[in-house]
């Protein structure tokens, strides 16, 4: 016998006094549970994020289509930045002032390669405003998961509102399950067990959010 035929012998004789018309798991537990909290306007719920962003010790920077290119110009310029990892859909203007050398997303590239990129520049698919998390799932603009976890600086450019939702479960209905989906909340940080937290041990040190309007 298999350990899997164990396993399964168990499962049936803890069931077997089960009367048959017990209602189903999925009609017995209740799914009535709070969607979003509290009513916001689409001002109010951006706010939000930007307050839960900040919280998670993110950098929030908010600016217009128009504003970008120069307010990421500028971003680079105050941190020094050289390089700049670039995923293959990133919109071309975004960076159209910007003086770093491009590096282009590649298989190829080595994590030591990666680690030596002074930033990455990405969009998102979504960012929630109720837990101040931005989540990236591998579409062209965002590149493949690794290019944001290795460069030690990440910027990420959040449309706004359109990619800005209330909560989790209203941002589970816009994503699809089968991408590699990456939710973000803050800089990589961790703690060991005196409650010391470290940061950058498992991704950027440094993480910038720009919520960018279309005014």
């Amino acid at each position: 016998m298999s350990s899997r035929d164990r396993i399964l012998g168990r499962v049936r004789r803890a069931l077997a006094d089960v009367p048959a018309d017990d209602p189903a798991y999925e009609a017995a537990v209740d799914r009535g549970y709070a969607r979003e909290h509290g009513g916001r306007t689409v001002a109010e719920t951006v706010d939000l994020l930007a307050e839960n962003l900040a919280d998670y010790r993110a950098i929030v920077h908010r600016c217009t289509e128009d504003e970008v290119s120069d307010l990421l110009m500028r971003l680079y310029a105050e941190r020094g930045s050289e390089t700049v990892l670039v995923p293959p859909g990133l919109p071309p203007h975004w960076l159209a002032a910007a003086d770093p050398v491009r590096i282009h997303d590649r298989a190829a590239n080595t994590p030591h390669e990666l680690d030596r990129v002074d930033s990455v520049i990405t969009g998102c698919a979504l960012a929630v405003a109720e837990t101040g998390t931005i989540v990236l799932d591998g579409s062209p603009d965002q590149g493949r998961r690794r290019i944001t976890l290795v460069p030690d600086h990440h910027i990420c450019v959040v449309r706004v509102p359109d990619q800005v939702v209330a909560s989790v479960p209203l941002a589970l209905e816009r994503l699809d399950p089968a991408r590699p989906l990456t939710w973000i909340s803050g800089p990589s940080a961790t703690s060991d067990i005196e409650l010391d937290r470290v940061e950058g041990v498992h991704g950027p040190r440094t993480l910038e959010v720009v919520l960018m309007s279309g005014e």
